[in-house]
């Protein structure tokens, strides 16, 4: 774990992965807390600006999105932070060679724990909304590429992520791209 002035950095089960907690200065009025640092970040192994921040909304609880990547040349980190409502957060190590090759981790990111997931090149992420109503930012080193996004089932047996809820909803795009072939060996 590393700690700053803003930010607590803390691994998760993938070394490269890490939870950040804000630190926040606080009073009467509220509160205020720096979302991110390029120089604090540094200690992660961030070394390319930040180039584009997205969000998305979903209403309803239960609703998967995900599992999402980039295929180099086109990789991205990115930092993904749930602004409004709950989510279950998931990453998926894609990396090949990697000892840990397929297998996932999540958090439980939320607007009421503000914390966010870095999440390096070579992982895929997708999320379960645990409440209605969830509101996502996340923050791309990447520019968005369709020829180079890929997509991992969440139903594959060969990633068994333990989705917490029934799944409600799901773009028809991640529920019918493929199962995980065996000659998929990662990015």
């Amino acid at each position: 774990m590393r700690k700053d002035k803003s930010f607590n950095f803390t691994k998760t089960s993938f070394e490269e992965v890490f939870v950040i907690e804000r630190k926040s200065l606080q009073d009467n009025r509220g509160f205020f807390s720096r979302f991110f640092c390029s120089r604090d970040f540094e200690v992660l192994g961030l070394d390319k600006p930040i180039v584009q921040i997205n969000q998305s909304f979903t209403k309803r609880k239960g609703t998967i999105r995900g599992m999402h990547f980039q295929h180099p040349p086109n990789s991205e980190t990115k930092i993904v932070t749930c602004v409004e409502g709950e989510v279950f957060d998931v990453v998926v190590d894609i990396r090949r060679g990697s000892p840990t090759f397929l297998q996932w981790h999540a958090e439980i990111l939320s607007e009421d724990n503000q914390l966010s997931l870095y999440i390096p090149d070579g992982f895929a992420h997708g999320f379960q909304t645990i409440t209605d109503d969830c509101r996502l930012l996340y923050l791309h080193t990447e520019f968005y590429d369709s020829e180079s996004q890929g997509i991992l089932n969440v139903f594959d047996s060969g990633l068994s992520i333990e989705w917490p809820f029934e799944i409600t909803e799901i773009s028809d795009r991640d529920r019918d791209c493929e199962m995980i072939s065996k000659i998929f060996l990662g990015v």
